[in-house]
């Protein structure tokens, strides 16, 4: 008859074998000797107690760690929504919500989470880039709702300008332009304000003049793209509810359509722009050679300092070079330096882009000329108003559109408009040379 012996509590696998083998049977709790053995080294083992004292620490070590992790996760989710929170305070996010809801036709604009935006440009990945400025870095991004958007993240802002930060984007959303980039919203929960534009897919004049492809643009395509861009800016100046200084007209700022039609976008850079002489050198540099001299002496952004920007911009048209270079030598190194002194030496057709130059468009590439010309004066006071630009732009535009025009001096002479003292001066004062000389110098030792 088989021994048997009480089993011990630890090894329950064996127990429960046991009683599978032998159900209802009065030796439940009995083993026989043949599974003694195997029962004696599973008891012996240093795993039979799932719940050992090194066990029981190591648990309770775990579940501290957690806690913790929990705890330091929860208060580091508090910190930074009160971080969000007081940057969105402290950008006139109140006033911009209040505004908003009390203002008819801000409803397309919107306030954007910094979630939102990171989303739509995938973490702002450097493939996102589209543009890089003075002010800031451009992204293009893909919102939920299907939408191509610009972002822009801007590099600093005018301590001055927080508070009415938020009040002042709501005025530039209530721009309404067919040549205006149109601003659907703003970002104030971060350190500095970021803003959404829409996507002009078709790249900048920048791109268009200075890339491979530049020869190709024809005068009346150029002739149009500056009529555009001129209707724009003074639009900006005159024609909206707030008079409105863009700050920082360069040819990368004026993208284009699929018809060349331009937009004119990053208008509103000087609520952007420090003011102050001791950030001025850093924020210059992006904009090297648009920069009025005026503006370079006073630190005043006004009008007249987007005039001479454009008039830049209608040196690039015309000759198809770059603003800055900082490789040529003297007056070469400055593009309106070189366009006013060939116009003081009448020697335009040398600066001219070869693929304009034309017996039956020298007329108006002197037109063009001269307009550049008034633009770049030295003294803002005697440079013309941007409505005045876009008139004289607007009437060549008719000329080119008409050639039978340009033989008949009557009907060329009542289109362009009496001849005036803007149309007809030559004088280029030497006080301009020297003065872009010292802004040249001052901007090469400021890089």
């Amino acid at each position: 008859m088989p021994r048997y012996r009480r089993v011990p509590a630890p090894c329950q696998s064996l127990r429960r074998r046991y009683m599978q083998e032998h159900a209802g049977k009065l030796q439940l709790l009995m083993l026989p000797r043949e599974l003694y053995d195997e029962w004696h080294l599973c008891a012996n083992s240093k795993n039979t107690f799932p719940f050992s004292s090194n066990a029981s620490a190591s648990l309770g070590l775990v579940v501290l760690v957690i806690v913790v992790a929990c705890t330091c996760l929860i208060q580091g989710r508090r910190k930074l929504r009160n971080m969000k929170l007081a940057y969105f305070r402290q950008h006139g996010g109140t006033i911009l919500f209040e505004e908003m809801r009390s203002q008819q036709g801000a409803d397309a604009f919107k306030i954007f989470s910094e979630e939102e935006l990171q989303q739509a440009t995938n973490r702002f990945s450097e493939k996102q880039v589209i543009g890089r400025g003075g002010h800031g870095t451009v992204y293009k991004g893909l919102l939920k709702s299907n939408v191509e958007v610009a972002v822009k993240r801007c590099m600093t802002i005018d301590e001055q300008h927080k508070k009415e930060f938020g009040k002042e984007m709501l005025i530039l959303a209530q721009i309404n332009h067919r040549n205006v980039v149109k601003l659907l919203g703003c970002c104030l929960e971060v350190e500095v304000p970021m803003l959404v534009y829409e996507f002009v897919p078709n790249g900048t004049l920048f791109d268009l003049i200075h890339g491979n492809h530049g020869w190709r643009i024809s005068l009346a395509t150029r002739l149009g793209i500056a009529h555009d861009s001129a209707e724009a800016l003074s639009y900006l100046h005159s024609g909206a509810s707030t008079p409105i200084l863009h700050g920082d007209v360069k040819s990368s700022n004026i993208l284009l359509d699929d018809n060349h039609k331009a937009k004119v976008s990053d208008f509103g850079a000087s609520i952007l722009a420090p003011t102050d002489e001791s950030q001025f050198v850093t924020l210059v540099q992006g904009t090297c050679g648009y920069l009025d001299p005026e503006y370079m002496q006073t630190c005043q952004l006004t009008d007249k300092s987007d005039v001479y920007s454009f008039g830049v911009v209608l040196l690039e048209l015309l000759t198809c070079k770059k603003p800055f270079n900082l490789d040529a030598l003297g007056q070469e190194k400055s593009l309106s330096m070189m366009f006013m002194s060939a116009m003081k030496e009448n020697r335009l057709e040398v600066i001219l882009d070869d693929g304009i130059k034309d017996e039956d468009n020298i007329e108006i590439l002197e037109e063009i000329a001269e307009l550049a010309k008034h633009c770049l004066e030295m003294s803002g006071e005697n440079r013309p108003s941007m409505k005045e630009v876009a008139e004289k732009l607007d009437r060549l535009r008719k000329v080119m559109h008409h050639p039978w025009v340009q033989q008949n001096p009557e009907e060329m002479e009542s289109l362009l408009g009496e001849p005036s003292a803007m149309a007809h001066s030559t004088i280029v004062s030497d006080q301009y040379f020297s003065i872009e000389k010292k802004a040249v110098t001052n901007l090469q030792s400021g890089r």
